[in-house]
């Protein structure tokens, strides 16, 4: 596979992945409160950005995916940390005795929310910046 029928395809997977998820939290009525609001930002960001990046390919448009997909990144990383402590905050509410390892366990296997569900934009994060690192030797057009 030539490295343009590579990043083409990295550029479709991250456009699927962000698609498919935002569409998965509007389905999911992610949006109750404004924390919830975060990754449709940071989702829209990125879309528009690889958007910016594919039609005009050049050093401000590569510049700009790699700081949105750097923010989506810790949108997603804020997001697990926030899922995790919705988790154990209810774990405790449901059983007080619960500490250590029986918490930590209770917390991550908790269905809702889901602890690590937000780690999708990370996953999505890193493949972006795969596709957004500039090939050795080759300078965008400006």
């Amino acid at each position: 596979m030539t490295p343009t029928r590579t990043r083409s395809a990295l550029a479709a997977i991250l456009f699927l992945g962000l698609v498919g998820t935002g569409t998965e939290l509007w389905l999911l009525a992610h949006y109750e409160d404004t924390s919830q609001l975060l990754p449709f930002g940071a989702i829209g960001a990125t879309l528009l950005s690889l958007g910016w990046s594919w039609l005009s390919p050049g050093r401000w448009s590569q510049r700009a995916l790699q700081v949105v997909l750097s923010l989506l990144l810790v949108v997603g990383v804020a997001g697990v940390v926030l899922h995790v402590q919705g988790n154990a905050e209810f774990q405790r509410e449901m059983d007080p005795s619960l500490a250590g390892w029986a918490l930590w366990w209770k917390t991550l296997r908790a269905k809702a929310p889901p602890a690590l569900a937000p780690g999708v934009l990370v996953q999505l994060a890193l493949l972006g910046l795969v596709y957004a690192a500039r090939p050795n030797g080759v300078e965008p057009r400006s």
